[in-house]
Formats: structure tokens, C-alpha cells, sequence
């Protein structure tokens, strides 16, 4: 039931919270001018927001404002206290006709005669679990009732034409501009003092609040029990020990956080405040909060209709579940849901967490795991389609938007091994990920995880062993040489001459570092002869070819000219962007070697120009950059030997031909 109250204006709003709770709104100055602004002005607000995002706390302290400022108003509050359970047919009204009785009138006055005797502010708490009633009974008195205003906190709007939403979002976790604290980092110091007087954060200390706060998202119901939590857990120096210590355990789980002496139940602890939102979803949106927290960031709604589906869920019913969970906060839209693409979403960090308890409690964890990894399978496909096919910035923006789902699949895969195939074959097809913008520790990690597992597969095994080995070679050369040596008869009983001919390409970088120009020339001409023009899954002979230019640049410049045009020639070179840029530092770098600095300068600053500065810089371009240098102070670039041995500028040079994993 209900519990409801009738004040005059300047008396005191009953509250809701516990002892140790800050006095004052923290971070809410903004929000809260602004609901002062729209009681004064609008007669239906609703405030709106997630679980644990502050929304009575915050509509209490406006309606006490808005009050004091009307002395003669006549304020009725309706709080619902277990916002986790339906509320019984008409239990609403009820409530509100208990609270009216508080008002004179006339014996046998309706509820509608009582409101239109005084100016009346309704403010009605927590009606999640009333909320298709609240507003059939919202609407009737706002047409019955013209001088009535009415307050609601919920978690969705009421959708009513006269409605005014202000939707709240958590807390801050970065400092605003001219500030030194975090809204959010603010709000748990501030808690934590008023729980133990005298308690203080600096240093240290205070930078692992502000990690506290940033694992939390900075929910404010979360910042306030990890704050209790902290406090409660001893003297001042376990204090200061549980600080750095709740840092590290956010990062993983979040449910877990309580604190017993919150005033209202389901504050008490974090999981029974996300699952008084829960247990009001229907089936579907159940079913589909679980199985949607298997995916990590953001993710479009196609997503999660393949992800979602089955055991009576169909895929079709997704979209409408996903439009429910944003509309209670459980979901935070990406994109606008009626603009002309699809619609994406991210889950909030708390919700994401209590979804997984669900999912394993369904023992669902690993048919949801399956589904992402299948999923992402067809990702990176598509993505190195899109790279091989020429369109290679689509490619890039596409990994780079599901980047977060990549990597949670990828770094699963190891614990469930029938996804192992699956997860590296996607490493393989995201080999320009890694090689081409600077991902190689990260490639070369999953790569080394994954493969072990893989031994079966004598193509996926020769393709692997050889990129790990690229994406080694300068870093470890004769571990390098020990993977080609593994991977050169996987390759040849394969048959696969794009591996066989990167192996070679991989060789030449092996020669190079060792300054046996020679064989690094036999190696480069041998990948530029072997592997297939556009052939996907790695480097094309246009690299290779770069490669042998820049090789022979200090020896036989005439040579290197002719290697530098034929790559320049190669068929598909137009729809190869990065290839192109190595193609063109090689002849720049041939001709600057050659003593052409002004046809040099003219090459590196084309192919920087064709650049697209809203993508991360693909290797070649600081290599470009510093040929531009060396051109401008008027020096000469020495050829190969100046980059046999891969340290500083000269091998940022050659990293940009050859993808070694030095920066570029």
C-alpha cells in the first residue's frame, strides 16, 4: 500500500533516505533550476530516469522549493514504498482519495471537488508499479481539475499530451571545465563524511574514488553505497585500503554493493534496487535484458535480435523489448531510434551486471556466448571484405564501433574451445586491425591464445603462425623465425600461395633486421611473385613490392625506381588505400635517397593528403611525416643501411612497409 501525506506548503517533505545521507543535492544544481522552473510554469512534470539515478530525491527537494515559495499551496504526496511489486487494481486511486480526505470540504465531496477547493500540488513517487493506472488517473483529474499541478517520478514517462519530461542521467564522472572534482566523486566524499565524520580522500586515495565512480557509471544510489561500503569497513588506514581495494572489485561486479541502513528496502543493497525494476518487465523484456548483457558497449538492434531469439522468443518481437528496457532506463540509446539507421543501444554498467547474474542463473551463459561469437564471426568477415573490396575506411568504422563486443568474444573464446576456431579465424580476418593501426600487442596475444587450440585446422594454423610471426618479427626475431618454420609446410600441404608468398615477405623483414640485403631482395621478390594480385586475408604484392624498393634504394636506385612504379601498378592498387600510401612513401624514399627531395616532398605530401583525418593514421604516415623532415633540414636519406638495425626514425621508416609492430 501506499503511504501518503497532506502538508501545507512550508512544511517539510517526509524523506525518503537514511542517515548518512549528504544534506544537499550534489551535482544537481542544473536539473534542479530546472524542475523549480517547470513546476512554476507546467501542470504535468514527470521526472524521469534509471534505477538508482536520484529522481524522489531530487522532486522532493523541488516540491519543499516550490512550496515555500506558495505558502497557501496544499501539497499531497503519494509514495509508493516497494516500487518491486505490481500494485492491486485501482490501489492508486485509493491512495490518492486517502490522501485528499487530508483537505476540507463539503461532506460528501468527490475527489474532483476537494482539488478545485485549494491550489494543490500532487506529487506522486515511485509509480512504476501503478503506472498504466497513474495515468489514466492523471490525465481525468488534469482535465477535471484545471488549477491541480501534479509531480511524478517514474521510470518512463507517462506519455500524456500535456506531459513535461525531465529525463535524469547519472552523475558526471569527469570534472566539468573550471572544476577540480567530479560531481560524482563529490557525492561519495560527501557521503562518506556524513557516515564518519572527519573521513577525507587525497592522493591515492582520491584517484581510486574517482575510479569507484567511473566503474559505477556515476550512479548516484551506487556512489552512495560504495561509499558506505568503504566506510563501514574499519579504522581510518582500512579505510583507506578498502578505497584501493572496492576500485579494483568494481571493475569486475557491481551488484554486490549494499549498505543495511538505507532507509528504504530496496536501497539496501544494489541488486534488490535493479531487480525492483526487473520484476516488472514482462517475459520478453526479461529474457531479452539477460541475454543482451552477453554484449559488451553498444550494439544495434539486428544484434540483439540474433543474439535474443529463441526458446520461444522470436526474433521479431526483439526490437519492441529493447524500446521498453530504454524507455525504464535499462537501456541507453546510441543512436536516435527514429533517425533512417537502425537503432543501437548500450546497457547501462549496473544493469549489464545484473543481466548476467540472470543469464548464468539460466544457465543460458554459454548458448549467449555461441550466438556473440558467431555473430562477431560474421563482423570481422564483413570487415575484411569491405578492406579487401576497397572500402577500407567502412572496414576501419566498423571494427572500430564493435570493437568492444570484439574483444569480450575474443578474450572468451580460450574458455569455451568449440569457439576457438570461430574466434581465430576472426583475428585473421581483422589482420589489418592489428597490423595496420597499431594493435599488434593485442593481435598477437589472442593470436598466441588461440592458436594451440586450433592445431587441426592445417589452414587456419599455417595463416596464424604466419601473422603472429609478422606481427613479431622485429619485436622477437628468432621467435619469428621459429613460427615461419612451423607455419611454411602448414601452408605448402594447404596449398595456399597468399600464405606461402607472406611467409616470404615476412622472411625479408627477418633478412633485413640480420643486414643480409641480399636475401631480404630473393625474399621481397619472391612475396611480390607468389602471392595472388588483391588476394584477402593479409598484405597484397603491392607491399611486398614497397618493401624491395626501399631495400634497393641505397644499392641500385635504378632498381629500386622500377620496384616503386610496378607497385604503383599492380592491379586493384586504386581500391588499396594503404597499400597506395606504402607504394608512395617507398617512391618518395627512393627518390629523397636518390637526391629528388623536391619530387620526394611533393610525393609524401599527395599521399598524406589523401589521408581521412576522422580515422586513426594507418602505418606510413609518421614515416612520411619524418621523410618531410629530413627533406626540410636539407639531409639525405642513406638507403637501406640506415634502417637495418630497427631503432628510431629509421625503423618507424621501415615499419611503415612492413606492419613490424614499431610505431608508424
Amino acid at each position: 500500500m501506499a503511504d501518503v501525506w497532506t502538508l501545507m506548503g512550508g512544511d517539510g517533505v517526509p524523506s525518503a533516505d537514511g542517515d548518512g545521507t549528504p544534506a544537499r543535492l550534489v551535482g544537481r544544481e542544473h536539473e534542479s533550476e530546472t524542475l523549480h522552473t517547470l513546476l512554476e510554469k507546467q501542470r504535468l512534470v514527470t521526472v524521469a530516469g534509471g534505477v538508482g539515478v536520484g529522481k524522489s530525491r531530487l522532486a522532493a527537494d523541488a516540491v519543499a522549493e516550490a512550496a515555500a515559495r506558495r505558502p497557501g499551496t496544499r501539497l499531497m504526496l503519494v509514495r509508493w514504498p516497494e516500487a518491486g511489486q505490481p500494485g492491486a487494481p485501482e490501489s492508486l486511486t485509493a491512495a490518492v482519495i486517502e490522501a485528499a480526505a487530508g483537505i476540507r470540504g463539503r461532506r460528501g465531496a468527490t475527489l474532483a471537488d476537494r482539488l478545485r477547493a485549494t491550489d494543490v500540488l500532487l506529487f506522486l513517487d515511485d509509480i512504476d508499479p501503478v503506472h498504466a493506472e497513474c495515468v489514466g488517473l492523471v490525465q481525468t483529474l488534469l482535465e477535471f481539475v484545471p488549477t491541480l499541478r501534479v509531480l511524478v517520478t517514474a521510470r518512463r514517462p507517462l506519455g500524456l499530451g500535456a506531459e513535461t519530461v525531465l529525463r535524469l542521467k547519472p552523475l558526471a564522472v569527469e570534472p566539468p571545465a573550471g572544476q577540480r572534482t567530479a560531481p560524482a566523486v563529490e557525492l561519495f566524499l560527501e557521503t562518506a563524511a556524513a557516515v564518519r565524520e572527519g573521513f577525507t580522500a587525497d592522493g591515492a586515495d582520491l584517484r581510486a574514488v574517482a575510479d569507484i565512480c567511473r566503474s559505477l557509471g556515476g550512479l548516484p544510489l551506487a556512489v552512495e553505497l560504495a561509499a558506505r561500503q568503504v566506510v563501514n569497513g574499519g579504522g581510518r588506514e582500512a579505510v583507506n585500503g578498502g578505497v584501493r581495494e572496492l576500485a579494483g572489485r568494481l571493475r569486475e561486479r557491481q551488484c554486490w554493493l549494499s549498505a543495511p541502513d538505507m532507509a528504504v528496502p530496496r536501497h539496501r543493497s544494489l541488486r534488490d534496487a535493479v531487480a525492483a525494476a526487473y520484476v516488472l518487465c514482462d517475459r520478453d523484456e526479461r529474457i531479452v535484458w539477460a541475454r543482451a548483457s552477453i554484449l559488451p558497449g553498444a550494439f544495434d538492434e539486428s544484434t540483439a535480435a540474433f543474439v535474443c531469439a529463441g526458446g520461444g522468443l522470436e526474433p521479431a518481437r526483439v526490437p519492441a523489448c529493447l524500446a521498453r528496457l530504454a524507455a525504464i532506463g535499462v537501456l541507453t540509446p546510441v543512436r536516435d531510434p527514429g533517425g533512417i539507421r537502425e537503432p543501437r543501444y548500450r546497457m547501462t554498467l549496473v544493469a549489464h551486471d545484473f543481466g548476467g547474474e540472470r543469464l548464468r542463473e539460466a544457465r543460458e551463459f554459454e548458448v549467449a556466448a555461441e550466438r556473440r561469437a558467431i555473430h562477431f564471426q560474421r563482423v570481422a568477415a564483413l570487415a575484411e571484405n569491405l578492406w579487401s573490396l576497397g572500402s577500407q575506411p567502412q572496414a576501419v568504422r566498423l571494427v572500430m564501433e564493435e570493437a568492444e563486443g570484439l574483444s569480450a568474444m575474443l578474450a572468451y573464446a580460450p574458455r569455451q574451445p568449440e569457439l576457438a576456431a570461430a574466434a581465430l579465424e576472426s583475428v585473421l580476418n581483422l589482420w589489418f586491425w592489428w597490423a595496420v593501426y597499431d594493435r599488434v600487442d593485442e593481435g598477437r596475444r589472442h593470436l598466441l591464445r588461440l592458436l594451440p587450440m586450433c592445431r587441426e585446422d592445417g589452414l587456419l594454423t599455417a595463416r596464424g603462425l604466419c601473422l603472429t610471426a609478422w606481427l613479431t618479427a622485429y619485436g622477437d626475431p628468432y621467435g619469428a623465425s621459429e613460427l615461419l618454420r612451423h607455419a611454411w609446410p602448414a601452408a605448402v600441404l594447404a596449398g595456399d600461395d597468399a600464405t606461402i608468398g607472406r611467409i616470404a615477405h615476412v622472411q625479408g623483414m627477418l633478412a633485413l633486421h640480420r643486414g643480409d640485403l641480399e636475401r631480404a631482395t630473393e625474399q621481397f621478390q619472391e612475396a611480390a611473385r607468389t602471392i595472388p594480385p588483391q588476394a584477402p586475408g593479409g598484405l597484397s604484392p603491392v607491399v611486398s613490392l614497397a618493401a624491395l624498393a626501399v631495400t634497393q634504394a641505397g644499392r641500385t636506385p635504378r632498381a629500386a625506381r622500377r620496384s616503386a612504379r610496378s607497385a604503383l601498378r599492380q592491379p586493384g592498387i586504386r581500391g588499396d588505400a594503404w597499400a597506395c600510401l606504402v607504394a608512395r612513401y617507398a617512391q618518395a624514399f627512393v627518390d629523397q635517397s636518390d637526391g629528388r627531395s623536391a619530387r620526394a616532398r611533393q610525393r609524401a605530401h599527395r599521399a598524406l593528403a589523401a589521408l581521412d583525418d576522422r580515422l586513426p593514421a594507418p602505418h606510413g604516415c609518421r614515416a612520411l611525416r619524418d621523410l618531410l623532415t629530413d627533406i626540410d633540414r636539407g639531409s639525405r636519406s642513406d638507403g637501406v643501411p640506415s634502417a637495418l638495425v630497427p631503432r628510431g626514425r629509421a625503423a618507424v621508416s621501415l615499419s611503415a612497409l612492413v606492419g613490424s609492430g614499431v610505431p608508424g
